[in-house]
Parts: structure tokens; sequence; C-alpha cells
């Protein structure tokens, strides 16, 4: 076993996406590049972790801990940390201090440290308690809704509220989905028209640069461990 990957949806507007993972003998991955902000919990030889993950402009590769085991919370595009902007995150993170199997610290509080289960009952704390807050002018924006402000206005927003631009996000976005296609079987010629890409080289370019992998790799699942639950039916 190299990495086995799980990902669920969320009814939480807060939460993107919640996943779990074990690693084997694998010592390292291709990490994906993201537009979410996220909270990750781990153990390994008795140990816990508790890590703030920030939003990904590339692929590159990540070291996986052997013999451990995950459980990570993607949260919404436009949330952020009241106490780190998710600007200050991008293409980083944050170790958090004294976590133990039970508790973690964040925001100057105790949380409990969540199972796979336990995820929108946290981020619903987290939220009350103002640790975790939005800009709803990017959720209307993120909604299709067409706020009464101007384009460099929206813009602004976004990007203090996201560390990215709106394109930014649209083609991070696009190249997962892609991946997702292809591995599920779609051919490289219905993703290019699916999701508007001009040509195959064009999906291929965005391919290599976000996941990591070329489109034939995706299909066939070569290529080595990636942080993609590629397996899972798109929807």
């Amino acid at each position: 076993m190299a990495l086995r990957f799980e990902t669920r949806g969320s009814d939480s507007s807060w939460i993107d996406s919640v996943w779990t993972c074990t690693s084997g003998r694998v010592t390292e991955m291709t990490s994906v590049a993201t537009a979410c902000w996220g909270l990750v919990f781990w153990e390994q030889e008795g140990r816990a972790y508790a890590t703030v993950t920030g939003p990904e402009t590339r692929t590159g590769t990540a070291p996986v801990p052997e013999g451990a085991s995950f459980v990570g919370i993607e949260f919404a595009v436009g949330t952020s940390l009241r106490i780190v902007p998710t600007p200050h995150l991008v293409d980083g993170g944050a170790q958090l201090p004294d976590a133990t199997h039970r508790a973690f610290w964040l925001d100057g509080t105790r949380w409990e440290t969540p199972g796979p289960d336990d995820a929108e009952a946290l981020v619903a704390r987290l939220v009350r308690a103002g640790a975790v807050v939005r800009d709803p002018l990017v959720t209307d924006v993120r909604h299709g809704h067409d706020p009464d402000v101007s384009t460099r206005t929206v813009e602004r927003r976004f990007r203090t509220a996201t560390g990215l631009t709106q394109g930014a996000v649209r083609q991070i976005e696009r190249a997962r989905e892609a991946s997702f296609l292809l591995a599920a079987g779609a051919t490289v010629a219905d993703v290019v028209t699916k999701l508007d890409y001009f040509d195959e080289p064009h999906l291929s370019r965005a391919l290599r640069r976000f996941v990591g992998r070329a489109p034939g790799q995706l299909h066939a699942g070569t290529g080595g461990a990636i942080a993609l639950a590629l397996d899972q039916p798109t929807s």
C-alpha cells in the first residue's frame, strides 16, 4: 500500500471537502495545486500533529511520513482564519503547537481534535467563536451573483480573502476537475471540450503545472503517489 485517499463533500457552506489518508511504504508524493486552505491532523508512531495548510499555486513533491493516518478539512474559498489571513498561507502553512490525540490549540483556544465525521461540528464551533471568518462578497461571487460594486473592488476583495485572483482559482479548479475526469476514463478530447480548454496541448500544460501529471498518466493511473483521490467517482 502507498497512499489511500478518500474524500467527501460537506453540507456546510464553510467546507469544501473532508478527506482521510493512510500512508504505507511511500516517502514522497506529488502535491497538487488547490485554491483552499485547510486544517490537517495526523498521527504517526503514537504522536499527534496538527497543521494549517495554505492554498497551493503549483504542483510539487512533498514528503510523506510512513505509517501515518490523516484527517483533513479543506475550507471553502473566501473563508479565512481570523489570526492568519489566507494570503499569508499561500504556498505555505504552519504547524500548530501542543497537539494531542484529543485536542489542539488554535486562536488561543483548545479545540477537540476531529475525526472524519466530526469536521462539520468543529467548523461550526470555530465559526461561532469567530476563529474562522469569510468575506460575504466573495461567497456571493462564487455563487454566481453580480455584486453592486466595481470589478476592481471585487478582484481586490477576492485577493484579500483568498490570496489568489479569480482567474487563478478557476485554472486550479479546472485542472483538478480534468484530473478526475481523465482518471474516471474520459478521453482527452472530451475533457478539452467539456472544460473549455483551447486544445489538447493547453490541457496538458495546465495538468503538468497544477497536478504534475500528463493526461495519459492520469488516464492510466501511473506516475506514483499523488495527493488526490483519483479512484473515487466524479460528481
